[in-house]
């Protein structure tokens, strides 16, 4: 029986085949699909990987010392088998990888069936395991761990159940962040990002940030647990695994916040709605605005729970069409959303019924 608690294995622990992911009919695809650089999540046969850089770095003062010296367009590497604990810096010294504008930081996840080295923070209170000091990053072929891969049920019903402590109450108990950016183009690709009580990727601000072809996990700590999380950002987020995490996608929905989310894959456990816009009453700022621009295209869910819910208005739009629901009989059940989100030519069920 599988503990919904527990943290997967390092690699894909997903079991979708891939090659059922998706159905062609009347000429058309509906569901995802890999392309040509390797399966969706990553990993073993992705083809984009770096195996070297200009910088090596096997410790975090090895790594510390490469970060500060890189210049945009250089890269700097870690070997798989190497381990780079942060934890003991994060307690003390609310310690963060900081990765100059331009620079990549790369591992080789998937070359020649590699894990890829490891990032982790053990400490509840991390505030960030990375974050950009400029446009124009790259993140690649790493496994970024957080602290804490659990729901935590209890807490969440304590502070806002039925005499509730409250909201304070429950921000006592610490949060954890892997990747931070408010600078335009950050891409993450063919990572293992998990165990992050916020967000394993949050985009603070910026846009053009590219989120590609990596496996998120276990971000679901309730009332939080974010795979992608946007404040005024936004991005393409393509070729994805995502499993056991509350949102897989979330926004603020200020104006802005945007999203195009293609062929991505819903293994089969979600806390809650999968993708996900707030509104202006989310916001409590007086608006009905529910971010800017929001298209979901040839997704794959296989959560039973509600897919999509966009919480107001978008300014532009939001259209969802191309999907496949193998969970849900007919739009309603998979979509919940208002003026302006357009729910159109979607597959639903193992019949694979059109509507």
């Amino acid at each position: 029986v599988r503990n919904q608690d527990r943290l997967s294995a390092a690699g894909s622990s997903c079991l979708f085949d891939q090659n059922s992911s998706h159905v062609i009919k009347n000429g058309k695809s509906y569901g995802a699909q890999p392309d040509e650089r390797g399966p969706i999540g990553g990993g073993d046969g992705y083809t984009e990987v770096f195996t070297r850089g200009d910088y090596i770095a096997e410790n975090i003062n090895a790594l510390e010392d490469a970060l500060s010296r890189a210049k945009a367009g250089e890269v700097v590497f870690i070997p798989t088998g190497c381990s780079i604990d942060l934890t003991t810096r994060v307690y003390i010294d609310k310690f963060i990888l900081k990765i100059p504008p331009g620079v990549t930081l790369a591992s080789d996840r998937g070359y020649q069936g590699r894990e890829g080295a490891t990032i982790f923070s053990d400490a509840y209170d991390t505030p960030g395991v990375i974050r950009t000091e400029g446009s124009n990053v790259r993140i690649t072929g790493l496994r970024i761990k957080g602290p804490n891969p659990k729901r935590h049920m209890e807490h969440y019903q304590r502070s806002f159940g039925k005499n509730g402590l409250g909201r304070d109450y429950y921000y006592k108990f610490p949060v954890s962040r892997g990747i931070l950016t408010a600078h335009d183009g950050l891409t993450v690709d063919n990572c293992a990002i998990s165990a992050f009580s916020q967000a394993a990727i949050r985009l603070i601000k910026g846009e053009k940030h590219r989120i590609h072809h990596n496996y998120i996990h276990h971000c679901q700590y309730n009332g939080l647990g974010y795979g992608i999380s946007h404040s005024k950002a936004s991005s393409s987020i393509e070729y994805n695994l995502f499993d056991s995490n509350r949102h897989s996608i979330a926004g603020t929905g200020v104006s802005g916040c945007s999203y195009i989310a293609k062929n991505n894959i819903e293994c089969g456990e979600s806390l809650s709605h999968c993708f996900d816009m707030h509104g202006g009453r989310d916001r409590k700022d007086g608006t009905s605005i529910a971010g800017t621009l929001i298209m979901i295209s040839n997704n794959t869910f296989k959560a039973p729970v509600k897919a999509v819910v966009i919480r107001g208005v978008p300014e532009e739009q939001c259209s969802v069409y191309q999907n496949w629901f193998l969970e849900h009989d007919n739009p309603k059940d998979a979509v919940t959303g208002g003026e302006r989100t357009n729910v159109f030519d979607n597959l639903f069920g193992d019949d694979q019924i059109i509507k």
